[in-house]
């Protein structure tokens, strides 16, 4: 019987309006609350911005955000990685070199973004993170909790730059595409699926208890992580590879279609 479902957010949950139908989650989520299953966002965005889609649940549910770096669990802190400051001051003098590439730096407090960067990224960004920050230098920031970057690159060059970053940085950081010319760096071992067994541990469930739905490179641990992994329609074929089974699109609610399925299933295992 499952016991745990994590959903990434973006392509995955939520349809290309960034929303999701509220009344039928409503159902589901209750059915689930009856019968102890626990729900969680597991997304590369930030944690303010992810309980807002969910007002009345929020301090409820769980959050693996920022690619897995901050895991809350019904407003608990249960782990928040960190990058060191010289290796900040690293990855910041390399990207300075490349100036295609818009960057965020994400915090425990805020995020933050140069303030030369286009009006189009600190206005795309606003819609992933809630609390942001325009700064003069990114190497002049307030005392803070770094544990990822966020990149934004011509799409025809995201490959070809995952590779090279993982190649440069090897041990440090590790590149993962987010969808559509974006990236994050994050902390080595520390990705969604590492959030994932912090909760894991603490509830007593197992892999083949736990369900995961996504459809982008950073969520390929999390999908080979579940005995229930799920690739949306509209994934990556690396996402289709990694997972065990296929949900309908975003677009066709299908994470909501195939909860539905797998509450069914688990009345009929009991």
């Amino acid at each position: 019987m499952i016991k745990m479902v994590a959903v990434d957010m973006d392509g995955t949950f939520l349809n290309e309006n960034k929303e999701y139908n509220r009344s039928r989650f409503k159902r589901i989520y209750r059915e689930m609350k009856r019968k102890e299953i626990k729900f969680v966002v597991a997304s590369g965005n930030q944690y303010y911005q992810l309980k807002s889609f969910f007002p009345e649940i929020s301090d409820e549910i769980s959050f693996v955000a920022e690619n897995g770096a901050l895991v809350i669990s019904e407003k608990e802190e249960l782990f928040c990685g960190k990058f060191e400051e010289p290796l900040v001051h690293e990855m910041l003098a390399f990207l300075r070199k490349s100036p295609q590439i818009q960057v965020l730096l994400c915090g425990r407090k805020s995020a933050y973004v140069g303030e030369k960067e286009s009006e189009d990224f600190k206005q795309t960004s606003k819609k992933f993170y809630h609390r942001l920050k325009t700064v003069t230098d990114l190497t002049q920031l307030e005392e803070d909790v770094f544990f990822k970057f966020a990149l934004s690159v011509p799409k025809e060059e995201t490959e070809k730059l995952i590779v090279h970053l993982n190649k440069e940085f090897q041990g440090k950081f590790v590149a993962v595409s987010s969808g559509h010319g974006e990236l994050d760096l994050i902390i080595p071992g520390f990705h969604k699926a590492n959030g994932l067994e912090i909760l894991q541990k603490k509830w007593g469930i197992s892999d083949e208890e736990l369900a995961t739905f996504g459809d982008g490179g950073n969520d390929v641990e999390m999908l080979r992580k579940a005995a229930f992994s799920y690739a949306m329609a509209n994934g990556s074929q690396a996402v289709k590879h990694a997972a065990n089974y296929s949900a309908p699109s975003n677009e066709e609610e299908g994470v909501l279609k195939i909860v539905e399925e797998l509450l069914e299933l688990g009345d009929e295992k009991k």
